[in-house]
């Protein structure tokens, strides 16, 4: 039976601060998802089902890129569409799951 996202939280990281902490560790320049934060709310007002799926995302991410910009790079590469410049700046502007969502759907091609 699949456990609630909060007992997952509550399981993996004690409390939804410590993932939201952990989530910040990940990242120190923000720059895969602090950008698209609404800055009076932030990571803590967002569900538990979301930030579970934005790390599991963003450690994925990291450990196969270590950076946004060259996850967008190879992307792009595996597109053939590197000189790209307007199509660069769209999925640079996409949010961090739906960037790997893509990237994901575009290697299976």
């Amino acid at each position: 039976m699949k456990k609630s996202p909060l007992a997952e939280v509550k399981e993996r990281f004690g409390s939804k601060d410590a993932l939201v902490k952990e989530l910040k560790s990940l990242f120190d320049k923000g720059e895969f998802f602090e950008n698209r934060l609404n800055p009076d709310k932030g990571l803590t007002h967002v569900s538990n089902e979301k930030l579970l799926k934005l790390h599991r995302v963003a450690t994925e991410v990291k450990e196969r890129f270590n950076t946004r910009t060259k996850l967008v790079d190879d992307l792009l590469r595996t597109m053939k569409r590197e000189k790209d410049e307007g199509f660069r700046a769209r999925l640079e502007k996409w949010g961090l799951p739906r960037l790997w969502d893509y990237y994901q759907n575009t290697k299976k091609k």
